[in-house]
């Protein structure tokens, strides 16, 4: 393989800190009558020796058309964080916007409006903020990515960026962080040097517990970073996102949760227990596909997206089904491959309480289907 050139610096010198080998993309999901085989891509992190950006090495897939739908969780987090930045006086209440959309869906428009902001009328207006909510990373061309939202803002305004922290993925051992189409991985610091070089500065910064860590940081011209950023600057560089050795961590991290699945799903298929999946996500491919689950041992993933209905995972013979198919199959467990949607499937699914199971680092029951199943059904035993 060539050696990758640093999507923002375009430094040469790195290093490949997290390899899931050759893997499906990530936002393909076939039609179920395609039986496939289904193409594979590699798959790797590489981390930047010079601005200690984590990115992709290589990515020869295609983009898929989106096919989620936003999860309550974030809409969640979008309220708080406008409310947030609201109070922080930072932005006024006549202010035009400007909105780079997401692939993960949903759309901050709305309740902006609630507060008196209006989008620009024209696209390429100049905007008073410009807000990016996980767009950025979808950008092959890092360096670009800031450039043009930096163009885009009028000289006294504001920059709203938020991402999942590099910080946050590798403490919370999520690896799965990386797939396809995913070209950037930030820690505060790669990201405030990626702001420098287009003459933006972050000002201020607020924590969510949205995917384990996330941020949203504030950035415009001029002025001085307050005592947040700097402290979460610290705080990451402290924890080694700039560190090979450290990030690192997350290969070994891969490989536990990958054989922690195929060992629990091998071991309920033993006993005869029935186990589906739900969140047809892009972060359940690559478990999946890595770990070699075939729908003997996972006999289908639900989703709440209809477009995914009526097609598989990636890279398997597993079927997307609906939320109302999930409950009539009456599976004796479910994984659950996005943690964040534990408490919108519980009050949404109510017929299925007891029986999820959150997917990863390792197969974990939920704390309340502890309290649900009898101990030894927990144990594996497939009695009625």
């Amino acid at each position: 393989m060539l050696t990758p050139i640093c999507r923002s610096c375009r430094a040469r010198r790195g290093e490949v800190v997290l390899d899931l080998g050759r893997q499906p993309a990530s936002d393909f999901f076939p039609p179920l009558a395609d039986n496939g085989p289904d193409p594979v891509y590699p798959l790797r992190m590489w981390l930047c020796a010079e601005c200690g950006l984590a990115q992709l090495a290589e990515d020869p897939t295609v983009p898929e058309e989106p096919r989620g739908v936003e999860p309550a969780a974030l809409v969640a987090q979008a309220k708080d964080a406008i409310e947030r930045v609201m109070r922080s006086g930072l932005v006024k209440a006549n202010a035009q916007v400007f909105e780079y959309g997401s692939p993960h869906g949903g759309s901050w428009l709305p309740m902006l409006a609630e507060h008196g902001l209006r989008a620009v009328e024209q696209p390429s207006d100049p905007a008073d903020v410009v807000l990016d909510s996980f767009g950025m990373m979808h950008s092959a061309d890092q360096h670009e990515a800031v450039a043009e939202r930096a163009r885009r803002l009028t000289d006294g305004g504001i920059l709203l960026l938020q991402y999942h922290s590099l910080a946050t993925i590798i403490r919370n051992g999520q690896w799965n962080a990386l797939r396809h189409g995913h070209y950037a991985y930030y820690s505060t610091a790669a990201l405030t040097r990626m702001l420098s070089i287009a003459g933006l500065t972050p000002w201020t910064a607020w924590r969510f517990d949205l995917y384990g860590g996330t941020v949203l940081l504030a950035a415009g011209r001029g002025g001085q970073s307050d005592p947040e950023v700097r402290a979460l600057m610290a705080e990451e560089t402290g924890s080694g996102v700039d560190d090979p050795r450290i990030v690192r961590s997350l290969q070994e991290t891969a490989e536990n949760s990958i054989n922690a699945l195929r060992g629990w799903l091998q071991r309920q298929r033993g006993t005869g227990r029935r186990v589906f999946g739900y969140g047809a996500a892009s972060r359940a491919v690559a478990l999946l596909a890595a770990a070699g689950i075939d729908n003997t041992m996972l006999s289908g993933v639900a989703d709440a997206s209809q477009a995914k209905w009526g097609r598989r995972m990636p890279g398997t013979a597993i079927p997307v089904i609906s939320p109302a198919e999930l409950v009539r199959a009456k599976p004796d467990a479910v994984l659950l491959f996005v943690p964040d949607l534990l408490e919108e499937v519980r009050a949404a699914l109510p017929a299925l309480a007891g029986r999820w199971v959150v997917a990863e680092p390792v197969p974990t029951e939920d704390p309340q289907t502890r309290r649900i199943i009898p101990p030894a059904r927990l144990a594996g035993d497939n009695r009625s």
